[in-house]
């Protein structure tokens, strides 16, 4: 289904930026690059900010390294901190509208999830964050073995750099910010050239939460600017979430300098279709848990394995899932799949359709070419292949984008085997009539998480990846303490 005309203007005015979030003011930049904000359904240019370069990074640095070796942020108690996030959560609950409504702008993610996960889950997010902060274990002590008693305390890990993608900007930025702020740290966040005009929003919020100049500084930028800051000297930590590729180069420059890093990275992950599974149901979810942002998500189930006996009826019923989806204007609240974020991006991903057709796999829906009724916009149309082996280009390469690959398996055995080959390890489903057999194979596959019967992201667990899918967890108590150095305090023992 296509929705072909535009639902409505944009309201949010304004969107021109001239500066960028520094030492708590709003700071001219060193240069006058510009980044055009594009739409990517009308293509037309919607906003434009400057674009950070390496003086910009090396203010932003300066900032957040005074802040935290000199400034009181890194020595205020965890209840102090607390109070500052908590107003922070007020005001961010105010303007959630505001922030969906940005993002669907700027990177053309479906309003409809843009209302359901773009803002509503970062806001999750901090209220989480701040219940785990109130139970954390800051400092604790235990009796030592040697007769001593021992003082462990967890301490801000020092300057981080958060540098997020353009799919989900909030979801990944707040992610990084809010636990780094409610452990002690300060730091400097990068958003997406893509996205920047939802952390422009987030940096008023902080700063009318009452976070202290420099804790916070966001600098818009490119790779220029991120490389620049994770190579940065006054960097102690990367907080980093993208492709494996980025991923990688980061990893290696944060190992030659010995900084601690968190890789939230790339997944290919498969939806296991069990022989009992109720067939509606199953479709119902992967109709979210495989298109959900237009296919621009790291986990999405773009693997479906389905048993060799239902195989056909597996692929019709997610043929006819995909086609029925609502393609167009991201802003109307009946649009399912908006466009990709870049022209960029709707190349690559119908380059992978034409790879998917000469390896062989049979293309059910889709395709490439417009969607129908659409003659703009960096579309693609929701597609589906049968008869994907495995070693198929199209089942191990993450294309982020809505295709979708069935392949058969017989025996629960071979479908864990299959759902394991792959170098990734982020997500996971299967689906099933039978409760603890879900388990039993949620228990088997190799990934950071794992679904039965939905998939979700609950904010009081850990979330990461295995393998290529990146080092490090985010949220729940973990999260929080990949933000701070653990310190151990001999004391002598008691006297007599």
């Amino acid at each position: 289904m296509t929705q072909t005309q535009d639902h409505r203007p944009i309201s949010v005015d304004a969107l021109d930026r001239d500066s960028f979030y520094i030492d708590g003011r709003w700071a001219r930049p060193a240069t006058g690059d510009v980044i055009e904000v594009v739409s990517p359904h009308t293509e037309q240019v919607v906003a434009r900010v400057p674009e950070g370069r390496p003086a910009d990074i090396d203010a932003a640095v300066a900032a957040a390294r005074r802040a935290f070796d000199e400034g009181p942020w890194p020595r205020t108690s965890p209840a102090e901190r607390i109070e500052v996030v908590q107003r922070l959560s007020g005001l961010y609950a105010a303007r959630l509208g505001d922030m969906a409504e940005l993002i669907t702008i700027e990177m053309g993610s479906p309003t409809s999830f843009a209302n359901l996960a773009q803002s509503p889950a970062p806001w999750m997010q901090i209220e989480a964050f701040i219940a785990i902060a109130r139970d954390f274990a800051w400092e604790s002590a235990r009796p030592g073995v040697l007769g001593s008693d021992v003082l462990v305390r967890h301490e801000p890990v020092g300057v981080v750099a958060a540098i997020a993608p353009w799919n989900v900007p909030q979801f990944t930025l707040v992610s990084k910010v809010v636990p780094a702020l409610l452990a002690g740290c300060t730091v400097v966040a990068k958003p997406a050239p893509e996205s920047p005009l939802d952390a422009y929003l987030l940096a008023e919020l902080l700063d009318e939460a009452g976070v202290p100049p420099g804790v916070v500084n966001i600098v818009a930028g490119g790779r220029e600017a991120g490389a620049h800051l994770v190579a940065h000297a006054g960097i102690d930590k990367v907080a980093f979430t993208g492709s494996t590729a980025a991923g990688r180069t980061i990893g290696a420059v944060c190992g030659e300098q010995l900084k601690r890093c968190s890789l939230e990275l790339g997944g290919k992950s498969a939806a296991i279709v069990l022989d009992d599974a109720d067939l509606t149901a199953t479709m119902e979810g992967l109709r979210f848990t495989s298109f959900m942002n237009s296919g621009q998500a790291c986990v999405a189930q773009t693997r479906v394995l389905a048993p060799r006996g239902r195989y056909a009826e597996v692929v019709d019923a997610l043929a006819q899932t995909a086609a029925s989806m609502p393609v167009g204007d991201p802003a109307d609240p009946a649009t399912e799949v908006g466009p990709m974020v870049a022209r960029r991006q709707q190349e690559r991903v119908t380059s992978y359709i034409e790879v998917g057709r000469g390896e062989g796999a049979r293309l059910v829906t889709g395709g490439t070419g417009m969607p129908e009724g659409l003659d703009r916009g960096w579309y693609v149309r929701p597609t589906v292949f049968a008869d994907v082996d495995n070693r198929m280009r199209i089942a191990q390469e993450e294309i982020f984008g809505p295709v979708v690959s069935v392949i058969a398996y017989d025996g629960v055995e071979e479908a864990v085997r299959i759902a394991n080959d792959s170098d990734y390890g982020l997500a996971g489903t299967v689906w099933t009539a039978d409760l603890a057999a879900g388990i039993d194979v949620a228990r088997q596959v190799r990934t950071g998480t794992y679904g039965v019967n939905t998939y979700t992201m609950d904010f009081a667990a850990p979330f990461g990846g295995f393998k290529a899918s990146g080092l490090g967890r985010e949220f729940g108590p973990e999260g929080m303490a990949q933000y701070t150095e653990v310190k151990s305090i001999y004391t002598p023992p008691p006297a007599g």
